[in-house]
């Protein structure tokens, strides 16, 4: 069981005080005290763990955001940055002691520039409104998660996500230019800009990605980019999640690049279709989505040389949309793969580890075996193409040792993922699901490196703690 820090000392008692200074700095509703209304806040998307908060603030403009940094730093008070609660790591789980900032009332788009193609949002902008935004003049906004209806621009950052169609276009990090954000002490300061590579250290890089434990971004500068002539989606389906995992391995290694690639195996497979009825094959073991984008005669050689490669593995079936209306009907099974599995279990933990594709089959067929091992169901959806692993660990958090379990198996798949020469996390983040496991990808000296650099933004460890680093960096 994942445990959280003690309360620091003195801090609940002044909970009343807090909440008032809070109020004066974001009046009108801003700030939430009542213990009924902080309920939605005492989780996130990783529910299994639920803690309400001292008190949230809803903050309309990074001025606003400015002055309750300031004054948590004065006082000492611990803070938890929250977009969209989409985080599936428990990135934005509260403490009892810590007062919760969500920027989800900082949803502007603040300006559309097309000739260098790039929009500047507030960090409250969720991910597919960007598109939304810009679709009309043939535009789009490239990272895609799953959640990406609802997860928001400024979370996005934070955990630098990616989404199905990051294979070619890149996760987050590959689609900013520039940041506001805002450091504990209040400061706003302005990272990057309206240019790709900015002069000097690499602010960017170091802030995208750092799970709130540096800063709050409160405005975002993204790249756009302009929509494909077209795109066609092909579905190819195989007896064994081994041969699914080679068939992955030989069209990246073939050096052919989809825009997306992605694998389910069959309890997943049953699950999205009794769901959104998208017409997939239940005789399946494991079956591949292939997107391909381009002109038509584009899309027809890669189709093409995707479905010689698929046939070395002696697929059972393969189908290629002949309308937008087809291939949108192969991606709403996958896009709602995780409400799908929410439906056939009462729970599951969704993991997330990166592994090189040329260890697909090794590492699936292992998670089989630890499967049967654990007596726990699991569920197989990923982004095959890049190696990202989406295991659904299927448990009921209602008996404590099934939840045991289904934290000691999600915990030895990571470790697989590492020990294959992966890594702990692909778009997840480590939030509190992996923290524990920050030893195993690495040796101390280098996260007392990273230590050094979270204390450099955030020296008395007041931004989201007990997240990233083992709880004794937190207590």
């Amino acid at each position: 069981m994942i445990r959280l820090p003690d309360p620091k000392p003195g801090i609940l008692a002044k909970r009343d005080a807090i909440i008032a200074a809070l109020r004066a700095l974001v009046p009108g509703d801003g700030v939430i005290g009542e213990a009924i209304r902080l309920k939605p806040y005492e989780t996130d998307g990783l529910s299994a763990y639920r803690q309400p908060p001292l008190a949230v603030v809803l903050p309309r403009t990074t001025a606003e955001v400015a002055a309750v940094l300031r004054y948590c730093h004065q006082e000492g008070v611990r803070v938890i940055p929250r977009g969209a609660g989409t985080s599936l790591s428990g990135g934005a789980l509260p403490l009892a002691d810590a007062v919760v900032i969500g920027l989800m009332r900082m949803n502007r788009i603040l300006e559309v520039d097309y000739e260098n193609r790039l929009a500047v949002v507030e960090a409250g902008v969720t991910n597919i409104g960007i598109t939304q935004a810009v679709a009309g003049d043939g535009f789009f906004y490239a990272p895609d998660p799953s959640s990406q209806l609802a997860c928001m621009i400024g979370g996005n950052v934070m955990m630098n996500s990616g989404g199905a169609h990051c294979l070619k276009y890149g996760v987050t990090a590959n689609n900013l230019l520039g940041l506001t954000f805002v450091t504990i002490e209040g400061e706003v300061i302005r990272i990057g800009g309206e240019h790709l590579d900015a002069a000097g250290y690499d602010w960017l890089g170091i802030v995208t990605g750092s799970e709130g434990q540096l800063g709050l971004v409160t405005e975002v500068t993204v790249r756009i980019l302009r929509g494909p002539e077209g795109a066609r989606a092909m579905l190819a389906a195989f007896n064994g999640i081994e041969v699914a995992g080679a068939a992955v391995d030989a069209i990246i290694g073939a050096g052919v690049i989809p825009v997306a690639l992605e694998f389910m195996d069959r309890p997943c497979i049953h699950a999205c279709e009794a769901f959104a009825h998208a017409g997939y094959p239940l005789d399946a073991e494991a079956m591949l989505i292939i997107e391909v984008e381009g002109s038509v005669a584009e899309q027809d050689a890669l189709l093409g040389r995707i479905r010689d490669i698929c046939a070395r593995f002696d697929p059972i079936s393969m189908k290629v949309a002949q309308t937008p209306e087809e291939s949108l009907a192969i991606w709403k099974g996958r896009k709602g793969a995780f409400g799908a599995v929410g439906r056939i279990s009462p729970d599951y933990l969704c993991m997330d580890g990166t592994i090189p594709t040329g260890e697909l089959p090794r590492v699936l067929k292992r998670i089989g075996e630890m499967s049967a091992e654990y007596g726990l169901q699991v569920a197989n959806v990923f982004h095959a193409g890049d190696g990202n692993l989406h295991p659904l660990i299927m448990f009921d958090a209602n008996d404590p040792e099934s939840f045991h379990k289904a934290e000691t198996f999600g915990a030895d798949i990571l470790k697989l993922c590492v020990e294959v020469g992966g890594c702990l996390t692909g778009e997840h983040g480590v939030g509190i699901e992996k923290r524990d496991l920050m030893t195993v990808q690495f040796t101390e000296a280098e996260l007392d490196q990273q230590r050094a650099v979270k204390t450099a933004f955030d020296p008395q460890w007041l931004l989201n703690p007990a997240k990233v680093f083992p709880l004794k960096d937190a207590a």
